[in-house]
């Protein structure tokens, strides 16, 4: 099955008191290479994720957001810092002391000291629980993501299998002229000799035949023909395989234009050129569809 390194997956959990979106995102790489962007002091399970990730992707720019937002029932529920107050009373206390002061620290004042009262974060989920919750989500965010290269994916794979099918087509044309362009040359050259033939030099027969067998030596495109045959079945192959192939495939498509460029050097005939122009025009534009395959 061929995979498309483009898509887009999202999950979304409820737990300690939190909300959380996980959206990922793939697009073409090189390589796979993984981006995670999640809460500073969620950064420990960074690696682990990158793990997960990088198992069941094989290539692609992996974007991965994280996200989390407090539930409303868990809302403007202050909890007392117990610590902070305390200083802040000893602080009050030694300076009244040391200064004489006479004003005492009153429980409006201290409440609305810094840090006193903060937000309630939820202590009851242990790392390994968070752990859990995180790698459950980012599953089912490759779950979508991977769902969706599949069908891209499978869009490719069909329309590169036809464009193979075209290449194929001209390909069969190619062989079918490939004879004819010496024996047209032949006719072509008995006739210009003819039209020259003024009786001021005589026609060798030895030399016409040694011109025509350097000619055909030349345009000789039967060993570019019998490897761009076994390229197109590497790559119907290749189509049908379950593992990343793009890069392959990329490399077949260069090997098909080398080949096909040098029977365009070799070819000394109106119709092979254009036939040829026409499948470096197809082979550009499964080019562009191996660019998008994992």
């Amino acid at each position: 099955m061929v995979f498309s390194m483009t898509g887009f997956g999202h999950s979304a959990r409820h737990f300690g008191g939190y909300r959380v979106q996980i959206e990922i995102k793939s697009v073409n790489h090189r390589y796979c290479e993984t981006v995670i962007r999640l809460p500073r002091e969620w950064t420990c399970y960074e690696d682990v994720l990158k793990r997960i990730v990088q198992h069941r992707l094989g290539r692609g720019r992996i974007d991965i957001f994280i996200n989390k937002e407090k539930e409303e029932d868990a809302l403007n529920t202050p909890h007392i810092n117990w610590s902070a107050a305390h200083s802040y009373v000893q602080a009050a206390s030694a300076l009244r002391e040391r200064f004489g002061f006479t004003d005492t620290l009153t429980l409006n004042q201290l409440m609305q000291m810094p840090d006193v009262l903060v937000a309630r974060e939820d202590s009851t989920l242990a790392n390994e629980e968070v752990e859990e919750h995180l790698v459950a989500g980012l599953q089912e965010a490759l779950n979508g993501l991977c769902e969706m290269r599949a069908r891209e994916g499978h869009h490719l794979a069909e329309d590169t299998g036809s464009r193979l099918t075209t290449l194929e087509a001209i390909h069969q044309e190619l062989v079918l002229l490939a004879p004819t362009v010496v024996s047209e040359y032949r006719t072509k050259l008995r006739q210009r000799l003819a039209d020259l033939q003024d009786a001021t030099f005589k026609f060798d027969e030895h030399k016409f035949g040694m011109e025509l067998a350097l000619f055909a030596e030349r345009c000789n495109i039967d060993e570019e023909l019998t490897r761009l045959k076994s390229h197109f079945g590497q790559c119907r192959t290749l189509l049908q395989m379950h593992e990343p192939i793009g890069r392959k495939l990329d490399f077949l498509i260069q090997e098909m234009n080398r080949e096909v460029n040098t029977i365009g050097s070799k070819a000394n005939h109106l119709a092979l050129v254009n036939r040829v122009v026409d499948m470096k025009a197809e082979l550009e534009k499964i080019r562009e569809q191996v660019a998008n395959m994992e």
